[in-house]
């Protein structure tokens, strides 16, 4: 019979935080699987990619002596990871909460699709959004918005976006 380990809780950082902290000599472990990588992925120098599916043969390749800060697409299996090296007896470790969705929504650096079609780019441009464009919107009727990151409908002067235009049109 296994005893019972009590852990502390794991340290959570935003990805602002993150940012500061790699640049203090940290290390980003992306627990996320390799096909969601080829999709969109950190770019940041000082990382590490180890899908969580590997993570339990592999996590004797990351050091003991640097912090770490584990992430995945929105935080729980990075969370899970975190606790699994607490468990493994790594002191520095901390889950990014919100994962690669958070940073990227913050325009840090990615490469790859950083405007991925389906529900995240419907989430920015309307529920009709089918795809993304390189400027992150679903068409051309809509316009960036500096404070989210995401498009906003063009103005109801360009008469697009507005009420009375027929849906499934050259509108959101």
């Amino acid at each position: 019979m296994n005893a019972r380990v009590d852990l502390p809780a794991a340290r959570e950082v935003c990805p602002t935080t993150t940012r500061r902290l790699l640049a203090e000599g940290a290390l980003l472990v992306d627990v996320r699987e390799r096909a969601e990588v080829a999709r969109m992925a950190f770019d940041v120098p000082a990382l590490v990619q180890m899908p969580l599916s590997e993570f339990e043969r592999r996590f004797d390749e990351l050091p003991r002596d640097r912090p770490l800060v584990l992430a995945c697409e929105s935080g729980p299996r990075s969370l899970k990871s975190t606790y699994f090296l607490m468990y493994q007896g790594f002191t520095d470790v901390a889950n990014m909460d919100g994962g690669l969705a958070k940073w990227a929504r913050k325009g840090f650096p990615v490469t790859g699709n950083a405007a991925p079609a389906g529900a995240a780019a419907a989430a920015c441009c309307g529920p009709s959004a089918t795809k993304a464009t390189s400027s992150g919107c679903c068409d051309g009727t809509s316009t960036p918005s500096a404070s989210a990151g995401c498009c906003e409908a063009a103005p109801a002067s360009s008469n697009c976006c507005s009420p009375a235009s027929p849906k499934g049109g050259s509108c959101c």
